[in-house]
């Protein structure tokens, strides 16, 4: 009678510590679509954001990494302070925690990066409103294209704005300094959108 009491008592405290660790794959699944939404909506580095489905899987795969890799690693460290804990509860665990503290870093990272996302947009937009002043004013034959600007980032406050015209094959490109106040523009002496210009040194 006492050793099956001893074995009810094993596996009910197996059954608690599997209880325990039960929430790494609910956290996997909760936490990736959102981690992909974050870095959607706000992107915590430079660049086009990825994307919904671009996000989620840049984030289903940082996950995985935790689990396979780094959840191991830090779960076989706790067990050294708490050798009762089973490895693979102790992995799963582990692995939750870091599933939680990566989508809590993207989120914060969004958070901090988005003023320089706002001022990067409102440079473009100024970047924008100069070449479409520049075209009215200057060129109104291509004023229809205003609606189809290729836009490239050359440097900080430096674009390269590309006004499709009439004829097929044959841009306005401008190059526009927000630097200043109020914006230089200059014509580029090249007819080709940016879409066909694959390093800076092939500007003109």
């Amino acid at each position: 009678m006492a050793d099956s009491e001893r074995v009810e008592r094993f596996w009910l405290s197996r059954l608690r510590w599997r209880m325990r660790g039960a929430w790494l794959w609910p956290a996997f699944l909760l936490l990736t679509p959102l981690e992909g939404i974050l870095l959607s909506a706000l992107p915590p580095y430079e660049g086009a954001p990825p994307g919904v489905i671009g996000g989620v899987l840049v984030a289903g795969f940082a996950n995985l990494f935790l689990i396979a890799v780094a959840a191991p690693l830090v779960g076989r460290r706790w067990r050294r302070r708490r050798p009762d804990r089973p490895r693979v509860v102790a992995a799963d665990q582990a692995g939750t925690v870091l599933l939680c503290g990566l989508a809590a870093v993207i989120l914060v990272a969004g958070l901090l990066h988005r003023p320089a996302v706002a001022a990067r947009q409102a440079d473009l937009t100024t970047a924008y409103t100069a070449a479409h002043d520049f075209v009215l004013a200057r060129a109104p034959a291509y004023e229809a294209g205003l609606t189809s600007v290729d836009t490239l980032r050359l440097a900080e406050d430096a674009y390269r704005l590309c006004v499709p015209g009439l004829v097929p094959g044959r841009w306005l490109c401008l190059f526009v300094d927000t630097d200043r106040q109020p914006p230089r523009v200059r014509r580029d002496a090249s007819t080709e959108p940016n879409s066909t210009l694959r390093t800076v040194g092939g500007f003109h």
